[in-house]
């Protein structure tokens, strides 16, 4: 198959040379897609934002086509140029049958319509519980929503990472979405476990970056490492954390890590803390329990963390620490729980089998356009 992955933010995950700008979940869930589907012998592109880098150049047999500069143009008026041209010019150049995006944005309506304007197809993976509910979509102007409703309901087909993220895409927009997991990196070498708890998310007020700072200030005899970047919007946010955090002698506030800096902490870590209030299946939990690392949470997808004993899903700041201190207290507790996470992502998580839905998907996808396009060439030679 021909298949091109439109995630602007792709190219830090996919070019070490360009880890420092930033880097989203999506952004890994792409990259490790394109690898995967490209060792088993597809042609496989990617439009991404421009960074400066050569405009098809080609990272582990992925060509990346550049869209715009993310800060190019003038308010306003680079909704239509340069993003709206860039990204059409950029799809146009990828010529794929099959076209892949994930996450809410103004970019899914424009792929339809580049799609339906082409007579191309396009699947679409939600990336979060808000994804799939339009009272909660994480998306800042009204038009911007409007158009990635617009967009999904034209999707060919949509995946999604839960059964509640299922449910809920069916009651709030009454669409179909099929269940397709994540993939992971694989685990790092093993390191001694010297970081007690580690906290990863980007810096914004729905990670709760002040839940973190409050359990590092009430452990003060654990070891704690943060990491995260500002968002646009979340500076005055994250110079807030990086300066209480500087407070705190047991708490290591790293500021942004490149994915590939922050991949090698896990393997330090006995403990993954979230405290999110919103998530889908956050990359995080698979990178920390594919290293043996359970998670302490509020929230747990689908029960998985509850059903399979990986770690503590939690309702309170006092439960959260009360976790925490259980596990770091007990070490064979926690080598159990580090050898449930490893067994779980060994039996769950393989490659293949995690791919599968993803392939055939777009298998059925592609047949369906060559089904249409069949039937409107026979039509139209009766017609003649």
């Amino acid at each position: 198959m021909k298949i091109c992955l439109l995630g602007l933010d792709n190219l830090a995950v996919l070019a070490p040379e360009h880890r420092e700008h930033y880097v989203g979940g999506e952004s890994v869930q792409q990259t490790l897609l394109a690898r995967a589907l490209t060792a088993r012998g597809h042609e496989i592109s990617m439009v991404t934002a421009d960074y400066g880098q050569a405009d098809g150049a080609v990272w582990e047999g992925i060509r990346v086509h550049k869209a715009y500069r993310p800060e190019a143009g003038l308010p306003v008026l680079r909704f239509v140029h340069p993003r709206w041209s860039g990204l059409w010019s950029a799809l146009a150049r990828a010529d794929a049958q099959l076209y892949y995006t994930s996450c809410a944005g103004m970019q899914v309506a424009l792929l339809a319509l580049f799609c339906a304007r082409r007579g191309r197809r396009f699947v679409f993976r939600s990336a979060s519980d808000s994804d799939c509910d339009p009272s909660k979509l994480l998306i800042r102007y009204a038009r911007d929503r409007w158009l990635y409703a617009y967009g999904l309901r034209r999707a060919d087909a949509i995946l999604v990472q839960s059964a509640a993220q299922a449910a809920s895409l069916a009651r709030h927009f009454g669409l179909p979405g099929r269940l397709a997991g994540m993939l992971v990196e694989p685990a790092s070498a093993e390191q001694e476990r010297d970081i007690d708890v580690l906290w990863v998310a980007n810096i914004r007020r729905l990670k709760r970056p002040d839940r973190m700072l409050a359990l590092a200030a009430r452990l003060p005899e654990a070891t704690i490492h943060m990491v995260g970047g500002p968002l646009p919007g979340e500076e005055a946010l994250y110079a807030e954390v990086r300066r209480e955090a500087s407070r705190r002698p047991n708490l290591v506030f790293h500021g942004r890590l490149s994915y590939h800096d922050t991949n090698a902490l896990y393997a330090r870590a006995r403990l993954l803390v979230n405290t999110s209030e919103v998530e889908g299946f956050p990359n995080t939990y698979l990178q920390a329990w594919i290293n043996g690392v359970p998670v302490i949470s509020y929230l747990d997808p689908d029960g998985v963390i509850g059903r399979n004993g990986l770690g503590a899903k939690v309702e309170s700041p006092l439960r959260m620490r009360a976790e925490v201190l259980r596990l770091l207290g007990d070490r064979s507790a926690l080598a159990a729980a580090g050898a449930r996470c490893r067994a779980f992502m060994e039996r769950e998580f393989a490659e293949d089998r995690i791919l599968a839905p993803y392939l055939a998907a777009f298998e059925e996808v592609i047949r369906n356009r060559i089904r249409t396009a069949g039937i409107a060439a026979t039509s139209a030679r009766r017609h003649v």
